[in-house]
């Protein structure tokens, strides 16, 4: 089963990102009902710098799975279409929102700090494209909020069914 299993940096990288989407969708959901103040701007703030990190770490994904493929899926007819296409969604998902959501931030008249450094924006001042990108970057969650939960409830099908497919993306216990 070794050479059907993900690697250990690919498991790393997976479960990382998995649980800074997560923190990612949580203080997206919440930061919106703070008072404007303090609190909020920081939650704002925070929530950049963990998507600009989220941006990167796909870009790590990518470079390690295009340097070591994945395994080949398990699943057969219709259903490893539709991982696979889920798969490959995701990831344009992981792409796509988190540059959106930079391109939003680059069209306000504020710095954009990636935890408290200052970056380059990719754009000026301007309210309009704030508004398209921000608009783009939010249907970009609520898709993507729908594909985590697609990936969860295969993966609770594989869970349940006990074939051994989720086990590829968990570390190896026989391993020394």
């Amino acid at each position: 089963m070794n050479g059907q299993r993900y690697s250990l940096p690919a498991i790393l990288l997976h479960w990382g990102q998995a649980i800074l989407i997560v923190w990612l969708l949580w203080l997206g959901w919440t930061m919106t009902d703070l008072p404007k103040g303090a609190e909020r701007s920081a939650a704002y703030g925070l929530h950049k710098s963990l998507g600009l990190l989220a941006l990167l770490l796909v870009a790590v994904r990518l470079a390690w799975r295009w340097r070591n493929p994945p395994p080949a899926l398990t699943a057969q007819g219709w259903e490893g279409r539709l991982a696979h296409a889920t798969h490959h969604a995701l990831y344009l998902f992981l792409v796509l929102a988190p540059l959106a959501g930079y391109l939003a931030s680059s069209f306000t008249p504020y710095a954009l700090k990636f935890f408290g450094v200052e970056i380059p924006k990719a754009g000026w001042p301007d309210e309009g494209l704030n508004g398209v990108f921000k608009l783009l970057h939010q249907a970009m969650v609520w898709g993507g909020g729908g594909l985590i939960l697609l990936h969860v409830a295969g993966a609770a099908k594989h869970a349940l069914l006990r074939d051994g497919t989720l086990s590829r993306m968990l570390p190896d216990k026989s391993a020394p």
